[in-house]
C-alpha cells in the first residue's frame, strides 16, 4: 500500500472512530432508531479538511434538551450552528470535536421515507435529497442496521421513469459554440462561464439518468470519481470536462459541443423515447453576423 494511500485510511479510521464516539450519546435515547455515517468518512476518502456526515432516524425528534444533554456528554463539542426547521421533520446541527466540524442531521423515520418518495415515485430531480440518496448508499450502519438495509435496497432499484425525468430535465444546452464570434466581441467572461459550469452540470445530469446514478448539483464534489461508475459515457470525459475550464475559448466550445452530440447520440441509442430534436437541432448552428443594407444607408 502506498504512503498516500495509507494516511487517507488513517484519517478515516481516526474520523469514524470519532463518529462512534461520538453517536453515543445519541443511540443512548430511546427515540433513536437508526444511525448512518455518510460522506467522505463512508466512502474512505477523508483527508485534513474531511467533516463528519451522520444520519440520525428516530420515531420522534429528540428535544432541545435532549440534544444539549447528548452535545454536553460529548466533551469538547462546540456548537457551530442549527439548520433547518423542526416542525418539517428533519433538521441539522453543526459542531466542533476536536477541531473536526461533525454534521449531523437528524429527521424522522416518517420525514425520511417520504422524501425518499418524493425521488422514487414523484420523480423531483431538482431536489438535494438526490445527494442524501446516494449518501445512503455507500452509508455505514452504525446502530439499526436492519432498517438502513432496507432504505438501501429501495434507493438501488433506481425507476426507469425517474431516468427518463433525469435525462429530459438535464438535456438543455445553450449553443454557446455557435456564439464564438459575437462573444469575442463582447466582456462575457462571466457569462460564459456561466453557460460552460451548467452545460456540464447538464451532461453530468442526462449521463447519471442513463446510468441510473442519483445526482444533484448540490455541492457536486469528486466528478471522477462519480465518473468512474458510469457504463455509459463518452470517452475520457473526466479529463475533457476538467480541460474545458482550462482550454481557450473557441477550443472549449468546440469540445464542449461535441461531447453534447456524443451524448445525445447514447440517449438515442438508449433511451430512444426521448425527444432529441431541439438539441440535435443546435448543434452545428453558428451564428452569422447580419450586414447593412446599401439601400438603407
Amino acid at each position: 500500500m502506498n504512503s498516500k494511500r495509507s494516511n487517507v485510511n488513517d484519517k478515516t479510521q481516526y474520523l469514524l472512530k470519532l463518529v462512534k464516539r461520538n453517536v453515543r450519546a445519541y443511540i443512548a435515547n430511546p427515540k433513536t432508531k437508526a444511525v448512518m455515517v455518510a460522506g467522505s468518512v463512508a466512502e474512505r476518502l477523508c483527508d485534513e479538511y474531511s467533516d463528519c456526515d451522520v444520519m440520525i432516524y428516530y420515531d420522534e425528534l429528540p428535544s432541545e434538551e435532549e440534544l444539549h444533554l447528548a452535545r454536553q456528554q460529548n466533551q469538547c463539542s462546540e456548537l457551530i450552528g442549527i439548520l433547518g426547521d423542526r416542525q418539517e421533520g428533519a433538521f441539522g446541527e453543526s459542531f466542533l470535536v476536536n477541531g473536526v466540524e461533525c454534521q449531523f442531521a437528524h429527521a424522522t423515520i416518517a420525514q425520511w421515507e417520504k422524501e425518499i418518495s418524493t425521488i422514487l415515485e414523484e420523480f423531483d430531480v431538482q431536489s438535494p435529497i438526490m445527494k442524501a440518496m446516494s449518501g445512503t448508499l455507500v452509508g455505514i450502519p452504525l446502530y439499526g442496521k436492519t432498517l438502513i438495509q432496507h432504505w438501501k435496497a429501495k434507493i438501488a432499484n433506481y425507476p426507469d421513469g425517474l431516468a427518463q425525468t433525469m435525462v429530459e430535465h438535464y438535456l438543455k444546452f445553450v449553443p454557446i459554440w455557435g456564439m464564438q464570434s459575437k462573444l469575442a466581441k463582447r466582456d462575457t467572461t462571466l457569462w460564459y462561464y456561466q453557460i460552460l459550469v451548467e452545460s456540464v452540470q447538464n451532461l453530468l445530469g442526462v449521463l447519471s439518468g442513463l446510468n441510473h446514478l442519483y445526482y444533484s448539483t448540490f455541492q457536486f464534489k469528486r466528478m471522477s470519481r462519480f465518473i468512474e461508475q458510469m457504463d455509459i459515457a463518452p470517452n475520457n470525459l473526466a479529463s475533457r470536462l476538467e480541460d474545458l475550464f482550462s482550454h481557450e475559448a473557441p477550443v472549449a466550445v468546440n469540445e464542449l459541443e461535441a461531447l453534447v452530440r456524443e451524448t445525445v447520440e447514447f440517449v438515442e441509442i438508449h433511451m430512444q423515447r426521448v425527444d432529441t430534436s431541439e438539441v440535435r437541432r443546435r448543434l452545428g448552428w453558428r451564428q452569422q453576423p447580419w450586414k447593412l443594407c446599401e439601400s438603407d444607408r
